[in-house]
């Protein structure tokens, strides 16, 4: 998973797929890391990917539409492999379909119905091997990061990955140092459609969603995909 990870990190991934000899086997993904190659405790575990993959893969022929391949993901809960005559031929993610959502009456219902009420923050001065556990623990990809008791940045497990698993670095550092800042919210009601936009041009998959000056909950790209199943 050491291994995984850094090719994770340096090619900016979010999931590889395993072989079992020349056929394509599994699937990684940077969630197992957090949740299996961290531990409990946050401290690095020795394990192989093929402990922690998911197997069988999900997958879909290449002729399928945005929406099936949409409501695959969601009843599946995974990403999409797509394979041609028996043969991998690439993989679907949902940024991947935050990309082209249509604009249709399925996307215009507004962010409140989908996003997560309850955020998760830290403070700043949070080691990263603190904040790893937490996601870990709670499943999430990412947390908002406090500055005198206000958020100010982001740390997602992206960062995690290209930062420190991928480099090497201590996780004993502070999440402040490395959280993404200024953050990059959008005001409650704002349509899924739209939401969908700015993740795509912003090249980000998580918003915090703000009503006045106060943060009311956070939408991710998973959260549009399923908003565009309904």
């Amino acid at each position: 998973m050491a291994e995984a990870a850094k090719i994770m990190g340096e090619k900016h991934i979010g999931s590889l797929v395993v072989e079992g000899g020349e056929t394509p086997w599994g699937i990684v993904t940077e969630r197992d890391l957090l949740s299996r190659f961290l531990g409990i405790d946050g401290k690095i575990v020795p394990v192989r990917v093929k402990g922690c993959m998911s197997t069988p893969l999900i997958t879909i022929p290449p002729e399928i539409t945005i929406k099936e391949a949409a409501k695959t993901m969601m009843t599946k809960k995974g990403r999409l492999v797509v394979f041609k005559d028996e043969k991998l031929v690439g993989i679907v993610t949902t940024s991947d379909l935050v990309k082209v959502l249509p604009e249709c009456p399925e996307t215009l219902v507004n962010c409140n119905e989908y996003m997560t009420k309850k955020v998760v923050s830290v403070d700043e001065d949070t080691t990263i091997m603190a904040v790893a556990t937490i996601m870990g623990e709670k499943r999430i990809g990412s947390v908002i990061v406090n500055r005198d008791g206000e958020p100010f940045g982001i740390f997602t497990e992206r960062d995690l990955l290209t930062s420190f698993l991928a480099e090497g670095k201590t996780l004993q550092s502070k999440v402040g140092e490395s959280a993404s800042s200024p953050l990059i919210t959008i005001p409650a009601g704002t349509s899924v459609h739209q939401v969908a936009y700015i993740m795509a041009t912003k090249h980000v998959r998580r918003l915090p969603v703000m009503k006045e000056k106060n943060m009311v909950g956070i939408i991710t790209a998973r959260d549009l995909v399923e908003a565009y199943t309904k």
